[in-house]
């Protein structure tokens, strides 16, 4: 499958407007954002647990990384509540579930073989700092790859970031206005290399994540 796989090519997926697909595991489905692959893939993915829903343990070969959007997500290392951001680098083993239920957005193949750095951090109880006018910033990885960051942003604050090396952005709650399109809850863009982005939170504000400079080490699959 190929699905939004042409990172030359700004993408914007509506939460609202995407279908949920049942996966293998029952009590499981996705929205799919982006995937090259079919059940082993490179992957962006909202998935929705019912509770009670597991997966069976597993390695990651290729890493993977999350934002718990909604629930509890559990595994061997404990709860993990809403706004907790998670990497699990390739080589590392869990086996995860959601006895009460959860949604988390997922990120799948996409580390630096190498990277061995484990990262759990909840937003909620971490320590936020100001960066600019309107706008609190918490970070959440940083490496020569690739910067990722949750940002709150007060209402009407205006946002302008270094997109040259891609962004994704994932509204995580409120608003935000971005070359003329208004994007909701849930909702995401990808920017390609070489990108600005200059973008406005609306009324209510905005909470987001962000990813910046990854874009740069993707491997264009052959057509």
């Amino acid at each position: 499958m190929r699905l939004n796989a042409d990172f030359d090519r700004r993408t914007l997926v509506r939460y609202d407007e995407n279908a949920w697909v049942a996966s293998p595991v029952p009590g499981v489905e996705r929205k799919m954002l982006d995937r090259i692959g079919d059940e082993v893939a490179r992957a962006t993915t909202i998935v929705r647990f019912a509770p009670g829903s597991a997966f069976s343990a597993h390695t990651h070969g290729g890493g993977e990384e999350y934002l718990v959007l909604d629930g509890t997500f559990q595994d061997e290392d404990g709860d993990f509540p809403v706004g907790s951001y998670v990497r699990n680098p390739p080589t590392s083993s869990h086996t995860p579930a959601a006895m009460d239920g959860a949604t988390i957005l997922v990120k799948l193949h996409q580390f630096d073989p190498a990277d061995r750095t484990q990262v759990q951090i909840d937003s909620g109880t971490a320590d936020w700092t100001a960066t600019a006018e309107g706008i609190e910033t918490l970070s959440l990885h940083e490496d020569a790859r690739e910067t990722v960051v949750m940002e709150r942003w007060a209402p009407g604050a205006v946002r302008a970031l270094d997109a040259s090396g891609g962004l994704e952005l994932f509204v995580i709650d409120g608003t935000v206005n971005e070359s003329g399109d208004a994007l909701g809850r849930w909702d995401w863009l990808r920017l390609p290399v070489g990108a600005e982005f200059n973008a406005t939170a609306g009324a209510e504000g905005a909470r987001v994540w962000i990813k910046t400079g990854h874009l740069r080490h993707v491997s264009k699959p052959a057509a």
